[in-house]
């Protein structure tokens, strides 16, 4: 399991770069959707041989080795792997994965495949993340039985819709205005929700609605007093940075 900080810091590595190869891709794969499959192919970048290999996506290298673009420049690595090939059996397999020369690369090859190869139409310029990677499934990317909803379920916990509008500094931006801001009982909006989403991080089972009601409170009154905080229940700078990290 990756920790607090490998999850974020893995956030801050590769939302710009999914979020640029989106844009120079058209927009035509949801950048939420790019970054939900890199932190789950790769255990949040805790992968070694992934890391190793700057390979987020677990592309295998394929019987005709084909390049879907520039990006991939032929090179590749062995390893073990899981194929529901009947979906739902397990079957354990060895199989040749691309290796790039850098996350970049491997990000614009993901975009590459997934915006040439005829078998990925149905996930591009569709009406939601869910409808893409339903897509990118029915494409043969991946064989898991619960495949999509594992990429859905990393895209709502972590609010990765918000990189959607195609800003690659939103990640840095909303943190760095979140911090500025102090919100309490009564407060709604995008910074409510960014607080409720880091709370249910830190173990809080909130509904993310963007709402800061009495639960909100409750919560953020418990996670001051594991902070050594003021527990006051209002999210100031300091409870800001704690809850940030």
């Amino acid at each position: 399991m990756a920790t607090k900080t490998q999850i974020n810091d893995f956030l801050r590595m590769i939302v710009p770069i999914a979020v640029r190869q989106a844009k120079k891709h058209g927009m035509k794969i949801y950048p939420s959707v790019c970054i939900a499959q890199a932190c789950h192919e790769s255990g949040w970048g805790t992968s070694k041989k992934m890391i190793n290999a700057n390979a987020l996506y677990g592309i295998k290298v394929g019987e005709s080795a084909y390049h879907f673009g520039k990006a991939w420049k032929g090179k590749a690595y062995k390893t073990g792997t899981t194929e529901y090939y009947d979906g739902k059996n397990p079957t354990k397999i060895v199989d040749w994965f691309r290796a790039y020369d850098s996350i970049e690369d491997a990000t614009e090859d993901y975009f590459d495949l997934l915006c040439t190869a005829k078998r990925y139409r149905g996930a591009l310029n569709q009406h939601s993340p869910k409808a893409c990677i339903d897509g990118i499934v029915r494409g043969g990317y991946a064989t898991g039985p619960k495949y999509a909803n594992h990429i859905m379920a990393t895209i709502n916990s972590y609010d990765l819709t918000r990189f959607d509008s195609g800003n690659e500094n939103e990640w840095s931006s909303s943190l760095n205005m979140a911090i500025k801001s102090v919100i309490r009982t009564g407060s709604r909006g995008d910074y409510v929700t960014l607080a409720q989403t880091k709370l249910n991080q830190k173990g809080m089972n909130l509904k993310v609605d963007g709402i800061f009601g009495k639960n909100t409170k409750d919560a953020v009154v418990k996670f001051q007093k594991e902070n050594g905080l003021v527990a006051d229940g209002v999210i100031g700078p300091n409870t800001w940075n704690k809850l940030l990290k």
